[in-house]
């Protein structure tokens, strides 16, 4: 199984960087996407759709307003559990819910990169598209092969269209790949 996911978040409003991002991942060949949440206008929601990329998305504690939508975009209240092939992943935004009962749980709302191997569970935190805190766009993308996670954190300052990145590798022993 190759599987080679999008992860965002915390874009606030920031319909330009979280463009910028998306076009990223589906340069670097994104299968999926999934969001953390956040979003904060109905914009960004929108973008997603746009990629015509499957994915999945949760709200996150700035996006009551957008509540309405529930049906007319893929996006459910927090925690939601999917499945991408054999991957089991847990999606939220508030990191509330960070046990160990997925191969994958991705959150939001700190603002921050995170990435690590919690016994077979990768928590990983895309960090925050609207550059709030760090003054950087920022985004993942993991790929998942062989029993092995990558994980490429793509960041580029408010200031620049040039993207950079830091690769992490994580062994894996997860159900996903069995």
């Amino acid at each position: 199984m190759n599987l080679k996911i999008g992860i965002l978040s915390d874009p606030h409003r920031r319909s330009d960087l979280q463009k910028s991002a998306l076009e990223k991942l589906v340069q670097e060949g994104a299968q999926t996407l999934l969001h953390a949440g956040d979003f904060c206008i109905e914009e960004n929601l929108s973008q997603l759709e746009e990629t015509g990329l499957p994915y999945a998305a949760v709200f996150g504690n700035n996006d009551r307003s957008l509540l309405p939508l529930i049906s007319r975009y893929r996006i459910k209240k927090e925690p939601w559990y999917l499945k991408i092939d054999a991957l089991t992943v847990k999606l939220m935004h508030l990191p509330y819910y960070l046990t160990p009962d997925t191969d994958l749980v991705v959150y939001g709302h700190t603002h921050r990169f995170a990435c690590e191997l919690k016994g077979s569970s990768l928590y990983l935190n895309p960090g925050e598209l609207c550059g709030r805190e760090s003054g950087q766009c920022e985004c993942a993308l993991l790929e998942y092969d062989l029993g092995e996670w990558k994980i490429t954190h793509l960041f580029r300052p408010l200031s620049s269209e040039v993207w950079e990145q830091e690769d992490f590798l994580f062994p894996s022993s997860t159900s996903a790949s069995a």
